[in-house]
C-alpha cells in the first residue's frame, strides 16, 4: 500500500525557515546534493532550447546548469532566502516563491521539470507527481531525485544508544516511491551512497549547513552537550574510511504522454 505523510501545514513554514537560514552557506556544504543532481542530469541526457522548471531550486546551481545549456529556466523554491540567492546569481529567467505540492503554474506550462532532493520534504508524493504531470506539456519529461527509507541510518542508530528522542525524519520506503510512479510512463533507478567523515562535527555541520535539520516530529530540546556529543561519537559505527553516513536514493524519470 502506498504510504504518504499527512503533515500539518505548519511544517511548510518550518522547512522554509530552516532552508532560509542555510541559504548564505548552502553551497559550501552541498557537494552531495550536487553529485545527486549531476546523476539526475545524466539520466535524462542533454536538453537544449527547452522551458524548464527547477522545482526546489535552492541557490540555483542546477538552474544555472540548464540555463548554460541554452534552456529557459523558471526557478521555484519554498524558501524566500534560497530563491533570493538564486536570483542574485542570475540563475534563471523567472523566479517563483511557491510550494511543489500546489504549483502556481498553468497546465502544460513547461517542457521539462527538474527536482533534485526536494520532494522528500513534501507531504504527499502522488500529489507532487500529479502536479508535475499537470504542468508538463505533451512530450515533456520530469526528472526527480529523493531519499528513501534507510537514509541516515547510522545517525538514527547512534542516537538510539544515547536517548529516545526523534532525530531524523521518516522517509518513504523505496517500494512506495516506485508505486507512486506506476500510473505514469517512467523509469526508476535506486542506489545507495555512503559518505565518510573524519569527524562527527563535520558530518553534523553538513546536515545543518544544507538546511536539512528540520524535524517533522519535533526536535530535541536544547543544544547537544559535550557529554552527549561524546556518547554519540562513541556509538557511531567505525570504518577505516571514517564515520559512515548512508543515503538510499531514488531517481525517477517520468514522461508526459
Amino acid at each position: 500500500m502506498l504510504s504518504t505523510f499527512n503533515l500539518p501545514i505548519r511544517h511548510k513554514t518550518g522547512i522554509a525557515r530552516s532552508f532560509s537560514r542555510a541559504a548564505p552557506h548552502y553551497d559550501r556544504y552541498a557537494a552531495f546534493q550536487r553529485d545527486c543532481g549531476e546523476r539526475l542530469r545524466d539520466l535524462i541526457g542533454p536538453r537544449h532550447g527547452k522551458l524548464f522548471l527547477d522545482a526546489g531550486c535552492g541557490t540555483g546551481w542546477f538552474s544555472r546548469c540548464w540555463q548554460r545549456d541554452g534552456n529557459c529556466v523558471i526557478a521555484l523554491d519554498l524558501s524566500f532566502a534560497m530563491l533570493a540567492s538564486a536570483q542574485q546569481q542570475n540563475s534563471a529567467d523567472a523566479y517563483i516563491l511557491g510550494d511543489i505540492e500546489q504549483l502556481p503554474l498553468a497546465a502544460a506550462a513547461v517542457e521539462c521539470v527538474f527536482s533534485n532532493l526536494a520532494v522528500q520534504w513534501c507531504e504527499d508524493l502522488p500529489q507532487v507527481l500529479a502536479q508535475f504531470y499537470r504542468v508538463l506539456r505533451p512530450g515533456g519529461v520530469l526528472a526527480v531525485s529523493t531519499l528513501a527509507q534507510g537514509s541516515l541510518n547510522e545517525l538514527e542508530q547512534a542516537w538510539k544508544q544515547v536517548d529516545d528522542g526523534m532525530h531524523i525524519n521518516d522517509f518513504l520506503p523505496q517500494l512506495d516511491i516506485a508505486a507512486a510512479f506506476d500510473a505514469y510512463n517512467h523509469q526508476i533507478v535506486m542506489e545507495q551512497i555512503t559518505l565518510h567523515y573524519s569527524q562527527l562535527i563535520d558530518l553534523l555541520r553538513e546536515i545543518k549547513g544544507v538546511g536539512a535539520s528540520y524535524l517533522h516530529r519535533g526536535r530535541p530540546s536544547g543544544m547537544i552537550s559535550r557529554t552527549r556529543f561524546r556518547e554519540l561519537e562513541e556509538a557511531w559505527p567505525k570504518h577505516s574510511l571514517g564515520l559512515p553516513l548512508s543515503y538510499q536514493l531514488v531517481y525517477g524519470v517520468l514522461y508526459r504522454d
